[in-house]
């Protein structure tokens, strides 16, 4: 079964509940702070599709609040009624201590944690200066509600539900904001993401696309993962089982690596040096496209100008000052929108044989 089982089992079933790791958040904002260290400088910042009880997304930016210098953090939950997971479920003392506690309105109203200054007078803005209400709905990203908080919001850093990332990235981009949003890797090849890339809108996060990430997840998914023998689909650390998924960061933050430009051979060094290419004397061309397929990001050839199509790894190595990016094929082109005239007939197809999407490039002048 294919690494990424979990996430289209989420996507049927609305197994939405995955858990991002501390490090992996820390590794991909760092990132960008190296690039721009004032990039989060007097921002708000939005992180929805929370739950700052239990979300690392929440401790990490509350951790850094004066350091990253941000103006406020806002964090929006689910109501846990309206989850598929229900019975690990307890409040917390955070919750439960405080005065406005409510029994019947922490099972189906969302929650909004707000931090803006140093509450307790500990001399620092902290987690433990966080401060929470009830809202008025479930926290459902798409409601009015949490609408008008990403329109206050500079910045929306989240691990959204995987089933509806495609809504999710579509109410982001509706806002104009700045984002940093974790998804599934396929994400890449949707109708409604892949032109967001060609137009420099949205780009992939620092953290590679060749690494799987490990989310925590409810305990009773974690029996769900094992009952249905998923053994690709998570792995146990120290007796901690953790969903194992291919989920890359998606955002438009700038970070180093997107502005490295790649070194090339020739195609003559490829074809005598690149040990991946030892079985071919040439570079192939698709049979339904006019351009050549580069298997590998590494082969692109420095002294050829025209079109090929290159793996979505690519997108790890791609400078914008570098190359363009043209179309991405697969069954189909994505660009034209459509399943027409070559229904059935991959467009990334090399003497018959059809090959994964691709990503069509050329070298810029």
């Amino acid at each position: 079964m294919a690494k990424n089982a979990n996430l289209r089992a989420a996507d049927k079933a609305q197994n939405d509940e995955f858990y991002t790791q501390y490090a992996d958040i820390q590794k991909e904002v760092n990132a960008y702070i190296e690039y721009n260290p004032d990039v989060f400088r007097g921002k708000t910042i939005l992180l929805p599709c929370d739950d700052p009880e239990w979300s690392n997304f929440t401790k990490f930016f509350a951790q850094n609040f004066e350091f990253f210098g941000l103006k406020k953090l806002i964090s929006t939950s689910y109501a846990i009624e309206s989850k598929k997971y229900k019975t690990d479920w307890q409040p917390t003392l955070f919750e439960t201590e405080n005065p406005m506690y409510n029994v019947e309105k922490s099972r189906i109203k969302g929650k909004i944690f707000t931090l803006t200054h140093d509450t307790n007078n500990s001399g620092r803005i902290d987690i433990d200066d966080l401060q929470w209400s009830y809202l008025e709905g479930d926290g459902d990203f798409r409601s009015a509600e949490v609408t008008a908080l990403r329109d206050e919001a500079d910045i929306i850093i989240t691990n959204p539900p995987f089933s509806l990332f495609r809504e999710f990235m579509a109410w982001v981009m509706e806002g104009k904001k700045q984002f940093a949003v974790i998804g599934n890797k396929n994400s890449i090849t949707y109708k409604e993401i892949f032109p967001l890339i060609k137009e420099n809108k949205l780009w992939i996060g620092y953290t590679s696309t060749s690494l799987d990430i490990l989310f925590t997840v409810p305990k009773e998914m974690e029996k769900d993962l094992i009952t249905q023998n998923q053994g690709s689909a998570y792995k146990i650390i120290d007796g901690h089982i953790f969903a194992r998924s291919a989920s890359i960061w998606f955002t438009n933050i700038e970070h180093g690596r997107r502005h490295q430009p790649l070194q090339l051979m020739t195609m003559a060094e490829n074809l005598k040096f690149n040990k991946k290419l030892k079985d071919l004397t040439e570079y192939q061309h698709y049979d339904n496209y006019n351009a050549i397929e580069v298997p590998f990001t590494d082969a692109i050839p420095s002294d050829y100008d025209g079109i090929m199509g290159v793996p979505i790894s690519f997108l790890d190595k791609y400078c914008p000052e570098q190359f363009e990016i043209i179309d991405g094929i697969g069954r189909y082109s994505i660009l034209d929108n459509v399943r027409t005239k070559k229904e059935g007939k991959y467009l990334s197809m090399i003497n018959g044989q059809p090959k994964f999407f691709r990503i069509i490039i050329r070298k810029k002048q």
